[in-house]
């Protein structure tokens, strides 16, 4: 091989490794997100493993597609109530949806094993009612996979969930706790 030839294969190879492109995005296809409410008439407690998550390392953009009536409740009668017409019409409002980002990305490496504290900001959409959100969440980096914990209350009547009449129930609390887990792959 003449010296030409050498040094433009080089060159290539060269501009391939060192200009990779970032890690691409990530994704969880069976985060799990469940919610608390506490009254004195009863504890409801409702779990979802099929909310889809990506997660952008690059650019912190962070999006949740939850499907509503996927939520599963210890008793029937709750998950009834919970997906009528008269609550959460999940019929006419199937998806709740979170688009936000890592407010400061540059506390988390991607790239390195550890747990990282973030701030997360963004728009929560449920039954056309959309909200700002801005919580803590636990990012984790361990052998080359991401998950990401966080804990938040939500006011039920901010998203314009209550009963028929518009009143709220005495049997969910006014504001729920909850919980969200998802662990990544790369996409």
């Amino acid at each position: 091989m003449n010296k030409l030839s050498v040094a433009v294969i080089a060159i290539a190879v060269f501009t391939l490794t060192a200009f990779k492109p970032s890690a691409s995005k990530l994704i969880s296809k069976d985060a799990h997100i469940s919610f608390f409410s506490h009254t004195a008439v009863e504890d409801i407690t409702a779990n979802n493993y099929k909310v889809v998550s990506t997660l952008n390392p690059t650019t912190g953009d962070i999006v949740y597609s939850v499907p509503m009536q996927s939520f599963e409740f210890d008793k029937a009668l709750m998950q009834k109530h919970y997906n009528s017409s008269k609550f959460l019409d999940t019929k006419k409002y199937p998806k709740a949806k979170f688009t936000g980002k890592i407010s400061d990305l540059a506390s988390v490496d991607f790239t390195k094993d550890g747990s990282y504290e973030a701030d997360i900001t963004g728009n929560l959409t449920i039954k056309d009612k959309t909200n700002p959100i801005n919580e803590k969440a636990t990012i984790t980096v361990k052998d080359g996979k991401v998950s990401l914990n966080t804990k938040m209350n939500l006011a039920l009547g901010d998203y314009g969930i209550t009963f028929s009449g518009g009143k709220p129930s005495t049997n969910i609390a006014k504001e729920i706790a909850v919980t969200v887990k998802a662990i990544y792959q790369q996409e």
